[in-house]
């Protein structure tokens, strides 16, 4: 369920469980006033409690680097899962709020938690590794995805939004003359934009800069099951293996 997409029977199903969670962080704004219309009564769980929250544009421009401009608005950026270690924190909550709901099940619950924590270790791990062998002077990007500030944050990869240009619509050719522009000056060896989808504009941004376009990265949203991202351990493998075939020169 997503925004306005609820239907009647998205309701019967909230209002039949026994727990139900939510992301937090802002993500679900229509989700309280969903929840009581559905006549639910089962305790809503924010698997995000725990999270150090970072800030967010609302218009997805760049915030810390003051691009958004001076009437840019500002918000939590709810997209936590992109460091591995807040997951962690979403896997105890979920397997908590599961064993209250069904102390039955606590055996299975913490078996099954323990197992996929063990697993985002590795991951963890995995993507520090990677990180690390790209130069730290190429640890920097351009991409119109507004959901990478936790995976910056924590992996060290500085992500720069595109000056000026909108991340909701489709890229003109006079945004990519800015994006050009930003590229030269700030001297960026890879672009991962999606809202460009005429080949010969990203042709001439790898032309005119030098810049890597990066492959497909995932952010919001898994790709289909036997896609790259099919599972969050494919989606955040995925992205790392992106990042350092554009970076690595």
């Amino acid at each position: 369920m997503q925004g306005a997409d609820q239907s009647p029977a998205d309701a019967m199903k909230v209002k039949a469980a026994q727990v139900v969670f939510v992301n937090g962080l802002g993500l679900e704004g229509w989700m309280d006033r969903f929840f009581k219309a559905s006549g639910s009564t089962a305790p809503m769980i924010v698997a995000s409690t725990g999270v150090k929250p970072i800030e967010g544009a609302e218009d997805g421009h760049d915030t810390h680097t003051g691009h958004g401009g001076e009437h840019a608005e500002h918000r939590l950026d709810s997209h936590a899962w992109q460091n591995v270690a807040n997951v962690k924190l979403y896997v105890a909550n979920i397997r908590d709020a599961l064993i209250q709901a069904d102390p039955g099940g606590k055996q299975t619950y913490d078996g099954n938690a323990a197992r996929y924590l063990s697993t985002l270790d590795s991951l963890d791990a995995e993507v520090r590794t990677a990180i690390a062998k790209i130069p730290v002077d190429r640890r920097r990007i351009i991409t119109t995805h507004d959901a990478l500030g936790y995976f910056a944050a924590a992996y060290g990869i500085q992500v720069i939004a595109p000056q000026g240009v909108s991340t909701e619509a489709e890229a003109s050719a006079q945004d990519v003359a800015r994006i050009i522009r930003q590229i030269r000056a700030e001297k960026i060896p890879a672009v991962f934009i999606e809202n460009i989808s005429d080949d010969r504009l990203m042709q001439r941004i790898a032309k005119e800069t030098g810049a890597r376009i990066g492959d497909k990265i995932y952010s919001d949203a898994l790709s289909e099951p036997d896609g790259p991202a099919g599972t969050y351990v494919d989606m955040i493998r995925n992205n790392v293996r992106a990042f350092s075939a554009a970076l690595m020169g």
